[in-house]
């Protein structure tokens, strides 16, 4: 490719290229350094990017096909993903399309040129191989690949796609289970061809943890005041908002789960669930996923609500609630509330409907779902779980976050 030496010439190729017969604008696409199997290299282990785009940087995708396009490779633009192998002369294209940007790609200006430019000089120091691979998302269907999870995951932990948006449909078929020392994935059968020779040698890795899925540390750099004080409590895919503390003991988050704003983590956060800014997730406190409990059905924690410790959550709660610590709040649950207190929430929640009783009524779980400033407790006379209105204000410690 000859060099593009001014603005309009960029912008000529891009519109050349976006206007090929079957040209599709990607809807997530960058480059990953992949990490391959110890036995077999043709098995991808781990993709990690520096740079994701999510519905962003067209003109960068366009530059990258042109480029794929000038080194022989042909994109399939049918396909809902398109993967290849990141080889020298695609990179040299590159650099001849982004010659306009070179110079000012620095610090957050033009990331996907100074991806280009890394790479330029990786592969005067050193060959490029087969460690580099070029990502397209075209569609949002089921991943195929090992790649196109980890863009997905990714585009969720930088929270350029929002939590439960993402068909990650078969994703834990598409990776493979692997043990993680140092961030580095294993395969375990390479480990267990070579344990004899390492533990007499000395070489044994320190293994971590064995799992599909890295820790979320290993990817993304968290925002300044949010806070992970154990780097295995936090699953790759995971959303954290600024300001949300993660403690150690108990405490965990998903993938495919998060916070929406500070909050206090200390329990459990299942995948597909959703806590909003300002609630307080309590020490051993559980929030049901939609494979624990839940009938599929994915929960959000509202705005100032707290989870007692040991507390069981599985249902959807509005802002201002409280469940005491120790209870479970389930879809199937039977609940009591005197006509008193039914009155005083159906103030804070006018669209919430029942039948005026002068005796203490009965609902399910699932009946309060969604509902605001709850108080769920347990009579502790006889067991009964009872909902009144909530008279606390749950404020986190602003010095925390």
């Amino acid at each position: 490719m000859k060099n593009i030496n001014s603005v309009e010439d960029f912008k000529s190729l891009i519109e050349q290229t976006e206007a090929i017969a079957g040209y599709k604008k990607p809807i997530g696409f960058g480059i990953a350094r992949v990490d391959r199997g110890q036995l077999n290299p043709d098995k991808i282990l781990q993709a990690n990017f520096p740079v994701i785009n999510w519905n962003e940087n067209f003109g960068s995708a366009a530059v990258f096909v042109a480029a794929l396009i000038e080194s022989g490779v042909e994109v399939d633009f049918s396909a809902s993903e398109f993967v290849c192998d990141v080889k020298k002369k695609f990179v040299k294209n590159a650099m001849s399309a982004f010659v306009p940007y070179l110079n000012e790609a620095t610090g957050d200006a033009h990331k996907n040129v100074q991806v280009i430019k890394t790479l330029d000089w990786i592969k005067k120091t050193d060959s490029l191989g087969n460690d580099y691979r070029l990502v397209f998302l075209f569609e949002d269907e089921a991943p195929k690949s090992v790649e196109s999870v980890y863009l997905k995951l990714y585009a969720l932990s930088t929270g350029k796609a929002p939590l439960r948006s993402l068909n990650l449909n078969g994703a834990f078929g598409v990776l493979d289970n692997v043990a993680w020392s140092m961030g580095i994935p294993i395969e375990l059968e390479w480990l267990r061809v070579n344990e004899i020779e390492m533990k007499l040698q000395g070489t044994y890795p320190i293994i971590e943890s064995v799992d599909k899925f890295p820790r979320f540390l290993s990817h993304v750099i968290p925002q300044d005041n949010t806070r992970i004080l154990d780097a295995s409590k936090v699953r790759m895919g995971a959303q954290l908002s600024a300001g949300t503390t993660v403690m150690p003991g108990a405490s965990y988050i998903n993938f495919n789960a998060g916070t929406t704003g500070s909050v206090m983590v200390e329990g459990r956060i299942s995948s597909s669930a959703i806590v909003g800014k300002g609630s307080d997730v309590g020490g051993g406190a559980s929030i049901l996923g939609v494979l624990s409990g839940t009938d599929g059905n994915p929960i959000a924690i509202g705005e100032n609500t707290l989870l007692g410790a040991n507390s069981v959550t599985g249902i959807p709660l509005g802002d201002g609630c409280i469940v005491d610590a120790g209870i479970a709040i389930l879809e199937g649950t039977k609940i009591g509330i005197t006509p008193a207190q039914l009155l005083k929430i159906q103030e804070a929640n006018p669209e919430f409907e029942y039948v005026q009783s002068k005796d203490i009524q009965y609902f399910k779980g699932l009946d309060l779902s969604g509902l605001h400033g709850i108080h769920f407790r347990q009579n502790s006379k006889n067991g009964m779980i009872m909902a009144l209105r909530s008279q606390r204000e749950v404020v986190l410690n602003s010095d925390l976050h």
